[in-house]
């Protein structure tokens, strides 16, 4: 691993509590601009606000799904995802449904997939597993159902559930995406060395809200 390479780069900086305002999701896009996040990852509410102040800047903007359920109906994502990227984000974060899965119904967790992808159009659709929740062949099987569905990357968890990112988790993602699409390590990612553990496990994007810190960390050990 190139530790000279800025984190910052992998990292959707990340603001999704139900108490955030406006005046700190500009001060997410300043900082975002100012360190060079992947994106910021925002509530859908503030979507248009941060495509205005991002606008220009190589920053793009990332909203979520069914979050942090994902028990609306798929005719419920669909339209999320529609009007989020036509708000001006780049990038989606749905969450799965975890009954059908749970149950085995993998064709309905892909179909329901394929038509968020197809909402988002030019959007990129990253899939929350919430993988607390699930056995290792369970993680895989949807990591297939989430490449067959068109997503772009597959995601470990919201943040939100009883445990964020495992280590073993990504890995087991990774061996089921087999390079065929992305994974996102998220929930819990605190440190530089954290990063550094989940990059190293094959994740190609991390979800955290402490971006700043983690990049402070990086130019004071590495730079």
């Amino acid at each position: 691993m190139d530790l000279l390479s800025n984190p910052a780069a992998l990292i959707d900086q990340t603001l999704l509590l139900p108490t955030a305002t406006a005046g700190q999701i500009e001060a997410l896009c300043e900082e975002a601009v100012e360190y060079g996040f992947a994106t910021v990852c925002i509530p859908p509410v503030f979507v248009p606000l941060a495509a205005d102040r991002l606008y220009g800047s190589t920053v793009g903007v990332c909203s979520v799904v069914g979050f942090p359920c994902g028990y609306n109906s798929s005719r419920q994502k669909v339209q999320e995802a529609a009007d989020l990227v036509a708000a001006g984000a780049v990038e989606v974060d749905m969450v799965i449904a975890l009954g059908p899965l749970l149950e085995g119904s993998l064709a309905q967790v892909e179909e329901e997939i394929a038509q968020v992808v197809l909402a988002a159009r030019e959007g990129r659709v990253k899939v929350i597993l919430e993988c607390c929740y699930l056995t290792d062949p369970l993680i895989m099987r949807a990591t297939e159902a989430a490449v067959r569905g068109g997503a772009a990357f597959v995601k470990t968890s919201t943040g939100f559930g009883p445990a964020g990112a495992v280590v073993a988790d990504v890995q087991a993602m990774v061996t089921a995406a087999a390079g065929r699409i992305k994974v996102k390590a998220a929930g819990g990612i605190r440190t530089f060395d954290q990063y550094l553990q989940f990059v190293a496990a094959g994740a190609e994007r991390i979800g955290t809200s402490a971006g700043t810190s983690i990049v402070k960390e990086w130019l004071a050990r590495c730079v």
